[in-house]
């Protein structure tokens, strides 16, 4: 399947994106990395593969401004502003809505790290239009009040051995008022690096989406027009 780059409008500027579609998609997933990552990250774009074969189309995204990731690998001051994070995923959320290619698909979240939070917040801004939400060793915790207004189904995968992410995963699904489940992989560390784990958290991610509120079971829909933000 083929990779597009995309481009999410921002006041005077955008942010940077690839998105893949299948030829039928079942839904579309978008991807918000971790503190200090991008849109290139490894792991991610594994993930991202297995949703492919899924039937998925995804998004990978980087929530921060060329200039804006020039200065937080300097100073590390942008990568926990998660309200800032947070509203950039509503921006992208937004523009695939709105994307002839996308619009009639049902949206996911994937978020990583500081990622997970941006991505809870951006559920709760918008519950009308995201369906779904998968956590990767997440900081669930940073999205605070926002916890208990999403709506959408939420799936936190932790590390069996990443543990005080776990406690706080667990400390934020307390919170949640959405039916939620948190999955410990055993054996798995913060960044899934066993062998195995990486694979456990794709092949439970896709399950999740593609049980999606009007993504199961259906006829695939979306194909066609433009993606989001194409250049």
């Amino acid at each position: 399947m083929p990779e597009e780059p995309v481009r999410i409008p921002l006041d005077g500027s955008h942010l940077a994106g690839d998105v893949v579609l299948p030829a039928r998609p079942h839904g579309l997933v978008l991807f918000a990395h971790g503190s200090g990552s991008s849109r290139h990250s490894p792991r991610n774009r594994a993930v991202a593969g297995v949703l492919q074969q899924a039937g998925l189309g995804t998004l990978l995204l980087d929530l921060l401004t060329e200039e804006e990731e020039r200065i937080d690998a300097v100073t590390a001051g942008y990568r926990f502003d998660i309200p800032l994070l947070s509203q950039r995923l509503v921006a992208a959320v937004d523009a695939a809505a709105a994307a002839p290619a996308t619009a009639g698909l049902p949206l996911g979240l994937f978020g990583a790290s500081t990622g997970a939070a941006a991505a809870l917040e951006a559920a709760a801004e918008r519950p009308d239009r995201v369906r779904s939400v998968v956590s990767r060793g997440g900081r669930p915790d940073l999205a605070g009040r926002a916890l208990g207004r999403v709506r959408a189904p939420v799936l936190l995968l932790v590390g069996g051995r990443d543990h005080e992410v776990l406690r706080l995963n667990r400390e934020a699904a307390a919170l949640l008022a959405a039916p939620h489940e948190v999955v410990v992989v055993p054996g798995a560390t913060h960044l899934f690096e066993e062998p195995g784990t990486l694979e456990e958290v794709a092949a439970a991610a896709a399950d999740w989406f593609l049980r999606m509120p009007g993504g199961t079971g259906a006829e695939p829909s979306g194909g066609g027009g433009a993606p989001p933000g194409r250049p």
